[in-house]
């Protein structure tokens, strides 16, 4: 009996290797049988949120790119770390240098970036060129309390050509050179999973993430307090199941076997 997807109102569901795989032509390609899955989810009356660390491109540009590969999805439905960001960054008074993808700099459109006080990273994939990342360890360098907000910690995700290097490698290697420990908006934060469960009105106990990444989703979540379940798509490892410190509550092959299980126990 499958216990963990009992007693449940709310689903928090990553994109990337859940939903599908990004790259190639197209911008992606679909992974089979989830945007059924996400269809089936949303005719049950369950609560959904989208949780991602996307940050090559704002949550528009991203969820039209969705749309057009099937799913039924709005910007409403997703929680996304470059908004959090830019609460933030307007709470605090800082002023970022950017270190992100091209297409994701209009998220910060709104914000004072003249003579910066902190540095903003994300997934810059062909940015993350050596001057860049040297631009980014000056400013922070030079500051009396360096600040460096990272989007996520991610250590690798999956395209459609192979796993490519995520933003938790810059990070590391911008809070070695620095002597600084980055502020993660985006998962595995605690402060991040709760956004999502406030916006759903769920509390963490009646609540699953399902994921393919066994630190930011499956760890993550479970510090929330809620269940997590790791798919077996994306960037899944199979030594994923030997973790040291992170047991998801289960396995699935894939979003649609985790929808199944989970709607059986209605």
């Amino acid at each position: 009996m499958a216990a963990w997807a009992r007693a449940v109102r709310g689903l928090l569901l990553d994109i990337s290797g859940v939903l599908y795989d990004s790259g190639g032509e197209g911008g992606g390609v679909p992974i089979a049988g989830s945007a059924e899955a996400v269809q089936r989810i949303k005719a049950s009356g369950l609560k959904l949120r989208f949780c991602t660390n996307e940050t090559q491109a704002t949550r528009e540009k991203f969820v039209k790119k969705l749309q057009g590969l099937g799913f039924d999805i709005s910007v409403a439905e997703v929680t996304a770390p470059a908004p959090a960001a830019c609460r933030l960054l307007k709470e605090r008074g800082l002023r970022p240098h950017l270190l992100v993808h091209d297409d994701l700099v209009p998220e910060f459109a709104d914000i004072d970036k003249t003579n910066p006080n902190c540095v903003v990273i994300g997934d810059a994939a062909e940015n993350f060129s050596y001057a860049n990342l040297n631009e980014a360890f000056r400013v922070l360098i030079g500051l009396e309390k360096p600040v460096l907000i990272s989007l996520g910690k991610g250590r690798y995700y999956k395209e459609t050509d192979g796993l490519k290097l995520d933003v938790g490698a810059y990070m590391k290697a911008l809070e070695y050179a620095c002597d600084v420990q980055a502020e993660v908006v985006g998962k595995p934060a605690k402060a991040f999973f709760e956004s999502a469960l406030a916006e759903m009105g769920v509390r963490p106990e009646q609540a699953i993430m399902i994921g393919d990444d066994i630190v930011s989703d499956v760890g993550g979540a479970q510090q929330c307090g809620m269940r997590a379940v790791q798919v077996r798509t994306g960037k899944y490892r199979p030594s994923d199941e030997n973790h040291p410190q992170v047991k998801p509550d289960a396995y699935v092959n894939n979003l649609a076997e985790a929808v199944d299980t989970i709607l059986s126990q209605m």
